[in-house]
């Protein structure tokens, strides 16, 4: 039992770097979900997110129109010493793509958001960039974000995120990385769709983690 528990832990610091330890605080796949409803877990801030299959695979789906922001909440309150993933999907129509991004501390927190249209990935607070990067999105492909906030010194707190295809392996290497002095507001883990393309974002594989220092 012991030799699992070590095994099992250092697989953990392999896949999350120093904040390894996890508890898992909300995870959601949508296969027990009613199609075209919202799940009751979930609060709409803008739109009206619902429950969709396609291919026996079930997930969460965005408006296609409007072109508007679309934001849900879900999962408990947190504000740091936390990691939300989802995977994602949307598609591009013409020169028109989606833009999409998941978030934590609200819907005024951090967020890891993709903007095709202008080949980026960046870390958000709020409506303010804190730092962004070259990043080549896939139209049709399922991706995978990652976002966490943890507490590294007693008025340091550091926010980073990366983004990797589905069916590959998770990068131990952070794409973002910020340090913030102001300590992180309380508040649910975050979706976001933009849909210029006119055409729905989806969401799946939701999940929630506790991270320790």
């Amino acid at each position: 039992m012991k030799l699992a528990l070590t095994l099992s832990l250092a697989a953990g610091l392999l896949v999350h770097g120093p904040c390894a330890l996890s508890e898992t605080i909300f995870q959601t796949d949508f296969e027990s979900s009613p199609i075209d409803k919202l799940p009751p877990e979930f609060t709409p801030v803008e739109g009206n997110f619902v429950v969709r299959q396609q291919d026996g695979n079930r997930f969460i789906e965005s408006p296609d129109a409007p072109v508007d922001s679309y934001i849900l909440l879900f999962g408990p309150a947190t504000n740091d010493n936390v990691s939300v993933s989802a995977r994602v999907f949307g598609t591009a129509k013409g020169r028109r793509y989606p833009t999409f991004a998941i978030g934590l501390n609200g819907a005024a927190g951090y967020r890891l958001q993709v903007s095709p249209g202008r080949k980026e990935i960046g870390l958000h607070k709020g409506d303010q960039v804190k730092v962004s990067a070259q990043f080549d999105w896939k139209p049709g492909e399922w991706l995978w974000l990652r976002l966490e906030i943890a507490r590294v010194k007693d008025n340091t707190w550091r926010v980073r995120g990366k983004a990797w295809l589905d069916g590959t392996t998770e990068p131990e290497s952070w794409a973002l990385s910020i340090e913030d002095n102001a300590p992180p507001k309380s508040g649910r883990a975050v979706i976001l769709a933009c849909p210029i393309a006119g055409t729905p974002v989806r969401f799946d594989d939701l999940k929630l983690d506790r991270i320790g220092p």
